[in-house]
């Protein structure tokens, strides 16, 4: 029995969202374009379930380049007022359209000239054919639509707007989400954590400074900093298996791979993972555009971050 409602439920709700595909029409681009061009923030609000999903809406709008704030309509006509200015624009969600405190708000934002409340033939329909609940009073397919058509005016927002993935990283620098929007530069060791040698370093003295800096590789840099090569563990390896014990006697600038997998520090930490996955190595050289070594992303500087 619980299966089959929750399967009702499911199927109702879904439903309410797929009916919003023939609303996405002008008045859709025209709320876009208002929003857009607003020079100051969305203004967000609705009483009950509808302020509930206007929260989240708001959140949403703010997280991905719309500035947005949550305003209570009670709270709004008892003093919160204040926090609309002139060229805000007001969202306002409401299940029945009448909603008593959202009505006395009206008249009070378009005193404020707010832009939305002035084009107020600009009507994003959210009705629904019923609600998921048995009883028909819960709401539940409303608020699905509701939040359903307040993530497509955000995500259309975002595309507007050039959005992307680094001006994400930038509003979202904490948690989980934030971990994964690290950078290399947050992640990487830089300065004197830096293992380096120059090219005529003895292979003696290679192998002290890798195990001194303990990343299991060293740069090869020239006398201005810039990146000439680096020698890894394997490359001592296949090297040692080369020369036997000569090595030790040959120079940094004759045993160097000549050609290390760089990474720039702004590059998302992430896509620097896939990198290292692809290429199945555990280490990253960071270089500027001059290709001077500016730092050194190792994998378990990505596991002490918990990115993974």
């Amino acid at each position: 029995m619980s299966r089959n409602i929750a399967r009702q439920v499911l199927e109702i709700e879904a439903q309410a969202i797929r009916d919003l595909l023939p609303r996405i029409d002008a008045d859709f681009e025209r709320a876009v374009e208002t929003v857009f061009a607003c020079a100051g923030r969305v203004v967000v609000t609705g009483m009950g379930k509808s302020g509930l999903i206007g929260q989240k809406i708001s959140a949403t709008l703010s997280s991905t380049g719309t500035p947005s704030l949550f305003l209570h309509p009670a709270e709004a006509i008892h003093g919160d007022l204040g926090r609309i200015v002139k060229g805000d624009v007001v969202l306002a969600i409401s299940y029945s359209g009448d909603t008593g405190e959202v009505l006395t708000l009206v008249p009070q934002v378009k005193r404020l000239g707010s832009p939305l409340a002035g084009a107020a033939d600009i009507h994003l329909d959210v009705s629904i054919r019923q609600e998921a609940c048995p009883l028909g009073l819960a709401p539940t397919a409303s608020t699905t639509a509701a939040l359903a058509m307040g993530d497509a005016l955000s995500m259309a927002l975002l595309e507007r707007r050039g959005f992307t993935v680094e001006d994400f990283a930038v509003l979202h620098p904490g948690g989980r989400l934030g971990k994964k929007l690290l950078r290399v530069e947050d992640a990487m060791h830089a300065g004197d954590d830096i293992p380096r040698v120059a090219p005529e370093t003895l292979m003696k003295d290679v192998l002290f400074e890798m195990t001194r800096k303990r990343l299991g590789l060293t740069t090869v840099t020239d006398g201005e900093g810039r990146l000439l090569g680096v020698i890894s563990d394997g490359d001592l390896r296949r090297q040692m298996e080369r020369y036997g014990y000569t090595l030790f006697d040959r120079s940094a600038g004759e045993c160097m791979t000549r050609d290390p997998v760089l990474v720039g520090r702004r590059e998302l930490a992430t896509r620097a993972l896939d990198l290292m996955e692809t290429r199945k190595i555990t280490a990253l050289l960071v270089v500027d555009e001059a290709g001077v070594i500016e730092g050194v992303l190792h994998l378990h500087d990505l596991w002490k971050t918990e990115m993974i």
